[in-house]
């Protein structure tokens, strides 16, 4: 129905922007004394929060369970959880960008235009497991202070285009964590904090490809009565064309005009 094949990958980019903000935290332990003993980096993948869930509760059922290798903790994922538009932040539909293209020369052939783009909300939603309440509040202090609500990271969102930069907020919506601390004494405590993320980021349509307008006529009438069937005649037109007729759309230039009457050939 379109007819025209393109992708941006928005969405691509927009899962690969998000999981790097959260692939460097790092989680410590000390002793009584308060020296470090170890540290650990916390791993983060992109997955659905059910199915930590599961492998994680299958570590409690039963001898062949126990004999898997259990999900080490803590440990992060995240997934989209939905996507929304957002009508506030919409604007004119006619706007556009231009963007001058050459020919593999020093002139310049063609122009490309770049129409509004449709704003979008993605929901993502970050999950940190943990064993022990001590390593999921060091997760989660790491990342809280960044978001006040929002963080603004300049993503550029087009590959043929990399001079055009979008900035992207990504606000922090609610957290809530669960604790299944009244489970049996022999059962692995997990603790899982959840965090709500909603990234604001734009969908662009195809580039659409033409050569760049170097002369425009205006035509001046004079309106007919109407009472007699007489239509319009034509009086004269004006011909407008840069000056220097080759130069480039991002230079100087100035404008030539031209007058001709209802009896010159234009």
């Amino acid at each position: 129905m379109f007819g025209t094949y393109f992708y941006h990958q928005r969405v691509r980019k927009a899962v690969a922007v998000f999981g790097s903000l959260f692939n460097n935290i790092y989680v410590l332990r000390k002793n009584s004394s308060g020296e470090v003993i170890s540290q650990v980096k916390v791993p983060l993948s992109y997955a659905p929060k059910r199915n930590f869930i599961e492998r994680i509760e299958q570590m409690n059922k039963g001898e062949d369970a126990e004999r898997q290798i259990a999900i080490k903790l803590p440990r992060m994922s995240f997934e989209i959880v939905s996507m929304e538009y957002d009508l506030s932040r919409q604007l004119p539909k006619i706007n556009s960008r231009p963007k001058q293209l050459t020919n593999g020369s020093s002139s310049v052939s063609d122009r490309t235009r770049l129409y509004t783009s449709v704003p979008y909300n993605i929901n993502f939603q970050l999950n940190a497991y943990a064993k022990s309440q001590d390593d999921a509040l060091q997760i989660v202090e790491q990342i809280i202070p960044f978001f006040n609500p929002q963080y603004t990271v300049s993503v550029k969102p087009l590959e043929d285009l990399t001079d055009i930069k979008d900035d992207v907020p990504i606000v922090l919506q609610g957290l809530n964590f669960q604790d299944d601390y009244e489970g049996p004494l022999e059962a692995r405590r997990t603790i899982i904090y959840t965090l709500d993320f909603s990234m604001k980021i734009s969908f662009y349509g195809p580039l659409s490809t033409g050569p760049i307008i170097r002369q425009v006529d205006g035509q001046i009438y004079q309106q007919g009565t109407g009472l007699s069937g007489d239509s319009d005649t034509l009086l004269e037109t004006l011909r407008t064309t840069p000056n220097p007729l080759n130069v480039s759309p991002d230079s100087d230039f100035g404008f030539s005009y031209q007058y001709f009457d209802a009896l010159d050939s234009v």
